[in-house]
């Protein structure tokens, strides 16, 4: 019994064969190969046959290329994963203890690096700032001591004990003024900001890098403190201009990569979304996942890669080969065989292949489809859902 479905007109499908074959003339006359494998459908002659009209056609989205020659190697996929870059996340806590006071900026907020993020009302800055002042007014009377004394010195009039005194209170007093210096650039303040500043109890913290807020732990009025070790950052800035990418490579996979590999990085569904190159890999495999860690470095300007993102890795590994390459969506299962949809005189008929490597979404042809024949590259699946259909309501002839 020969099963046989039509739909429609077959003119449409005959002007695509038409355009085809116009395109690239001289490719017509391509390296004869072996005889086109048949399936056990083909062989018991059944026939299979679409025909649709050029509506219908246009509408699928069909489109009739030429096989053609091309390079294809092994693929590795990997899982992967998008993080933040280490070195661009700053975990801002405070560096005196205070209060609370005014938020200048909030989680989601854009910041440049040196904004203001909050205001603390500080008694450690109060006191340091009383203590700095005294130390200051100390080291002043030490100086103007000292230089009184090596003028009567050089008259004669006082002691050299006298003077010799003079100079250690004053090197004292400058020890005593510098080590107030140093505890205040320890928390990020300036004698000068202490000297022109009324209230000198107000601390402002800023932001070490630019970039986005993506988490404030605290609110207006909460005390903070510099000696609980425990304490969360006040807050959290992520610039996400560059990002990580961690592939979980096996354990047999790792000495195919090396640094400098070059990477694709796809989503789930093949769409490419960036490309890269190894820059680490660890040396070590961890006992649990089997698995060693290879890390990408990518530009992440438009936002695209998220953090916490999974993705697929695709690295080319071994040789290349010259084969018949055509589109991975060109290849549907028609009766559990792998086939591709060829023009015909009235329409589109599958034609089974047998196929080869896979890689960056080709797929390679090693039998049953000959170089410059014309097959169907995009709207297969829509051909083989008709197919599908057909068989199911078809009439016996």
């Amino acid at each position: 019994m020969i099963l046989k479905m039509k739909t429609l007109l077959w003119l449409a499908a005959s002007a695509i064969v038409l355009a085809a074959c116009s395109a690239n003339p001289g490719e017509t006359a391509g390296t004869e190969i072996e005889a086109p494998y048949q399936s056990e459908a083909e062989e018991d002659g059944e026939d299979s046959e679409i025909v649709l009209s050029e509506i219908a056609a246009q509408a699928a989205g069909i489109r009739v290329d030429r096989a053609r020659i091309g390079r294809l190697g092994e693929t590795l996929n990997l899982p992967a994963e998008v993080k933040f870059d280490a070195d661009r996340v700053a975990k801002v806590s405070p560096q005196i203890s205070g209060v609370v006071k005014r938020f200048y900026a909030t989680e989601g907020d854009r910041v440049d690096r040196g904004n203001r993020l909050a205001l603390l009302a500080s008694r450690e800055l109060a006191d340091l700032k009383s203590d700095y002042l005294s130390a200051e007014s100390s080291a002043d009377l030490a100086q103007s001591t000292l230089a009184r004394e090596e003028a009567l010195w050089v008259d004669r009039i006082t002691s050299e004990a006298d003077l010799l005194e003079a100079r250690a209170a004053y090197s004292a007093a400058n020890s005593s003024l510098r080590a107030i210096e140093n505890k205040l650039q320890a928390v990020g303040v300036s004698a000068d900001r202490l000297r022109s500043e009324e209230n000198g109890a107000n601390f402002l913290v800023t932001t070490p890098i630019s970039g986005v807020v993506l988490q404030r732990s605290v609110s207006i009025g909460e005390a903070v403190s510099t000696e609980d070790a425990s304490a969360e950052p006040l807050f959290m800035i992520v610039d996400s201009s560059v990002v990580w990418v961690d592939l979980a490579v096996f354990k047999q996979d790792v000495s195919y990569l090396g640094m400098g590999t070059p990477v694709r990085l796809t989503s789930e569904d093949g769409e490419l979304l960036a490309e890269a190159e190894i820059a680490f890999l660890s040396p070590i495999v961890d006992e649990t996942s089997r698995t060693a860690t290879a890390r990408l470095i990518v530009e992440n300007a438009d936002g695209a890669l998220r953090p916490g993102r999974f993705l697929r890795a695709q690295i080319n590994i071994g040789k290349s080969v010259s084969v018949i390459r055509i589109p991975e969506e060109a290849v549907q299962l028609v009766n559990a065989t792998p086939s591709v949809f060829v023009p015909t005189d009235d329409g589109f008929e599958p034609l089974p292949v047998v196929t080869g490597l896979k890689a960056d979404g080709y797929i390679g042809i090693t039998r049953g489809l000959r170089e410059g024949q014309a097959y169907v590259s995009k709207g297969a699946f829509t051909l083989k859902s008709q197919l599908e259909k057909d068989s199911f309501g078809g009439d016996d002839d």
